[in-house]
């Protein structure tokens, strides 16, 4: 390229990058950028023999002594050119003349602009502009640069093909991990069952054997009031296997083998109903047996550090994909019993006094039925069912929570699925629910599931 022209205008330059390296979150300044600007003193002639020179540029950056002022596109000048008498009007006129007559709409963004979303803003524009260039304001100079539209069509392609791609093997590992864990289902589901059998034999015996006991306590009584001689034997016999003692702690040995199995049986059934394999179609649901089941599946690994304190309303049967919701409840209710123990183990390490006076970690599970007012004038409120889980753990700070709203994006989603994230889309997409979530620092989290009462 020539380093000048006669008129003093400095050749235009493209700063080349690779795009080979783009990804979802690329910027415009990794794009190739075109750096060229004119005084709005210079000729329309001026700039058309620059134009002629660089073919490819796609417009020149208009400046009034080194401030910017506009930009005039390579397509705007020719059409200017190309009008009755276009050449004889403009071709000697300046170039501030020609801007003043063809100014429309400019595209201006930042170098930190990602691809897409630059994208978005350029076909928002009106159907004669979409093909214009954008101005792009770098920031460390404080100067302007022009990105062909074409280069940003090609790299959002790019992006759009990566995405896919990532789709695609997010949904294949999806697949994969979907059917590994029906499998586990169904295995947990069969040893389940297994185990509910020898537990309801010792259930269903335990009456048997607590009537026996009594049954044979009260022939013992009965022999010994009826007898005055009582053998020796027997005698040496009572005090050796201690009968007083025998006798009153049997029935409290029985009754703790009775809690035993009944918890037993209840972990049991807890551990069938979250390993419900959903049928095609929702079906109508108990949500407070199964909330139970979960909390008792929670508590089994907790040792009395947290307190679960449930306060359940009246709900009726709802209708829904339960397998679903079982895993929405369980990972919201995992996440806040990690965060209490971690805060539990911070506060025995932390040696302020005031730490002492410190509240239990709880964690309360709410149900209710509420109604929303429509909208729409003239239809009637809405009515759903509400599930909360809080706890008065430490909070979440605004940006921790900005990062949870973005992961339930599209966007995000597809660069990284957290398990809130799989409970958002179980919530919204599968069931037309919503999924609200507001917390304080030091006060605590609150999440709270909307499901439609249809």
């Amino acid at each position: 390229m020539p380093q000048e022209f006669s008129s003093q205008i400095s050749s235009p330059s493209l700063i080349e990058r690779s795009n080979s390296d783009l990804s979802l979150d690329s910027k415009l300044l990794e794009l190739p950028l075109y750096e060229f600007s004119v005084e709005i003193s210079f000729t329309g002639k001026e700039l058309g023999q620059v134009f002629e020179k660089y073919p490819l540029l796609p417009g020149a950056i208009l400046v009034d002594e080194g401030k910017y002022v506009g930009m005039l596109s390579r397509r705007q000048f020719l059409e200017f050119l190309i009008r009755p008498f276009g050449q004889d009007l403009f071709f000697h006129q300046p170039l501030s003349i020609i801007y003043s007559y063809g100014r429309t709409p400019i595209l201006n963004l930042a170098e930190t602009t990602p691809i897409l979303n630059a994208m978005q803003f350029a076909l928002r524009r009106s159907p004669e502009f979409l093909s214009e260039p954008i101005v792009v304001k770098t920031t460390d100079k404080d100067n302007y640069r022009l990105l062909d539209i074409q280069e940003l069509n090609i790299a959002s392609w790019q992006i759009r093909g990566i995405e896919t791609q990532v789709r695609y093997e997010r949904s294949q590992a999806q697949i994969i991990q979907n059917d590994k864990m029906a499998s586990l289902g169904r295995l947990v589901d069969g040893v389940a069952h297994e185990l509910l059998d020898p537990v309801n034999f010792i259930w269903g015996n335990l009456t048997h054997v607590s009537n026996y006991s009594k049954d044979l306590i009260k022939l013992i009584e009965i022999y010994d009031n009826s007898t005055s001689n009582i053998p020796e034997e027997v005698l040496y016999l009572k005090q050796d296997i201690e009968f007083d003692f025998l006798e009153s702690d049997l029935s409290q040995a029985i009754t703790s083998i009775r809690a035993g199995a009944d918890r037993l049986k209840k972990l049991v059934s807890g551990l069938q109903n979250f390993c419900h394999i959903d049928a095609i179609y929702p079906k109508p649901i108990d949500l407070h047996a199964h909330l139970d089941s979960i909390v008792l599946l929670i508590s089994s690994r907790l040792k009395g550090e947290i307190d679960i304190v449930k306060d359940f309303g009246h709900l009726p049967p709802v209708s829904c994909f339960i397998g679903q919701l079982n895993q929405v409840f369980m990972n919201i209710l995992s996440r806040a019993v990690d965060i209490l123990l971690d805060e539990a183990i911070r506060q025995n390490f932390d040696v302020e006094p005031e730490s002492n006076s410190a509240k239990k970690p709880t964690i309360q599970v709410t149900t209710e039925v509420i109604s929303q007012e429509s909208k729409i004038p003239g239809t009637p409120d809405s009515r759903w069912v509400s599930i909360g889980i809080m706890d008065n753990g430490p909070g979440m700070s605004v940006e921790f929570q900005q990062q949870i709203k973005e992961s339930f994006t599209v966007g995000k989603r597809a660069d990284k699925e957290t398990s809130l994230a799989v409970s958002y889309r179980i919530i919204t997409a599968r069931h037309g629910g919503k999924l609200n979530f507001s917390s304080q620092p030091e006060k605590g989290t609150q999440f709270e599931i909307l499901l439609p009462l249809i």
